[in-house]
């Protein structure tokens, strides 16, 4: 990717400059920010379908050497009996075409990243291995994969492509116009190629919990992939704004303020991403203290949380329960769906029980707030095939 300065550029960045002027960092990327404003572009997503650019993430492939004997089952197992070495999740369990969230952890059981991985079921690809870590995290990912796995594998930096989102409930619409009609069946956290724009890689998966894509394209066919999506009347561009309140409303943590390495995956309320298998074993990383609290609970939860008027409670805002603090704000914002302010915080558990009324600290002054549920906004996964 060309760089602006100390500022990365997207490979679309022309593309985007054409419909935006309002750009700025995030994680060392020049990103658009918002294209008509935050609120329509919000609303438009949920609604509609939105395209954000989000190749600023760390797309890579990760497979056995070439020429490797192991066929079917065995090579998949032995490409993920190695990633297993740093994340909790079962990932020998995975299907032909499934893909599961994860999160790589370290020895005290905090969370380094959080990711996804998959497994490409097209014929060729046994002992293959796609995986997506987050932007500020990925050269450090990368690193301790490599390490981990001692050349036994190799990792495939994608830096030659784009990874393209498209969300809301009208993405099938587009994706199966424009792309191919097959997307349109794919099921919620399966991934697939296609013979399309070159040869792309998609999830149906997403950070706005709404239904819809990621498109992982080659950078010199991704202008005309997303020239022809923007055509669609139901698609608009989306900037970085909408995409994090977005992912606010859907209760979606966003790594190095409501996940750290001091954060296990059960205080986040994320046990259900370590399956049976790994918990019998106890043989990843930080599995003492993580198993400990999934069969005793942890000291503090991560919950949504209601400011009962309309000043916002944004990350560090610390949280009170009769004058003694009880935990803290890790994310907060504006809620255009709910027309409110929304937050998301880590709370001691003796607190979390939705409907406990806290008070917020703001400007040196508490204001009430509710503990509620999470997701603010219900989740609109497909889970089968939506045509």
């Amino acid at each position: 990717m060309a760089e602006a300065g100390s500022q990365k550029k997207l490979p679309l960045d022309a593309l985007w400059r054409a419909r935006t002027s309002k750009f700025g960092d995030f994680a060392g990327y020049d990103m658009p920010l918002q294209f008509e404003g935050l609120i329509p572009e919000h609303n438009w997503t949920r609604g509609h379908a939105g395209l954000f650019d989000v190749s600023h993430m760390g797309p890579s492939f990760f497979a056995l050497p070439k020429g490797h004997a192991l066929e079917g089952e065995a090579a998949h197992k032995k490409v993920a009996s190695l990633i297993e070495r740093l994340v909790p999740a079962d990932i020998q369990g995975l299907k032909p075409g499934q893909v599961r969230y994860t999160m790589i952890t370290n020895e005290d059981g905090g969370v380094l990243d959080d990711l996804m991985i998959a497994r490409p079921a097209e014929p060729g690809a046994a002992g293959d291995l796609y995986i997506v870590v987050n932007a500020g995290c990925k050269h450090q990912d990368w690193a301790s994969i490599e390490a981990a796995t001692k050349g036994e594998a190799n990792l495939v930096r994608a830096d030659d492509r784009c990874l393209l989102a498209l969300q809301g409930p009208s993405a099938h619409k587009a994706a199966a116009e424009i792309i191919d009609p097959a997307l349109a069946d794919m099921s919620f956290m399966t991934v697939k190629r296609y013979d399309a724009f070159g040869r792309i890689t998609v999830t149906r998966s997403g950070y706005t919990g709404e239904d819809g894509y990621e498109i992982l394209v080659r950078a010199e066919n991704a202008p005309e992939l997303a020239e022809k999506l923007l055509a669609h009347p139901e698609v608009k561009p989306i900037g970085l704004g909408a995409r994090d309140s977005l992912r606010l409303e859907a209760g979606l943590c966003l790594y190095g303020h409501d996940l750290d390495p001091t954060t296990s995956p059960i205080e986040a309320d994320l046990a259900w991403t370590i399956q049976k298998r790994r918990r019998e074993a106890k043989d990843f990383p930080g599995a003492k203290r993580i198993l400990r609290e999934f069969e005793l609970g942890p000291a503090r939860k991560r919950v949504g949380i209601r400011p009962n008027d309309r000043a916002p409670a944004r990350e560090g805002v610390e949280i009170f329960k009769d004058g003694q603090k009880i935990g803290v704000i890790t994310s907060g914002g504006f809620s255009p769906v709910l027309n409110g302010p929304i937050s998301m915080g880590y709370v001691e558990a003796a607190h979390a029980a939705p409907g406990r009324v806290v008070d917020l600290m703001i400007r040196g002054t508490p204001r009430s707030a509710t503990i509620v549920p999470l997701p603010f906004v219900p989740h609109n996964y497909v889970r089968k095939g939506k045509t």
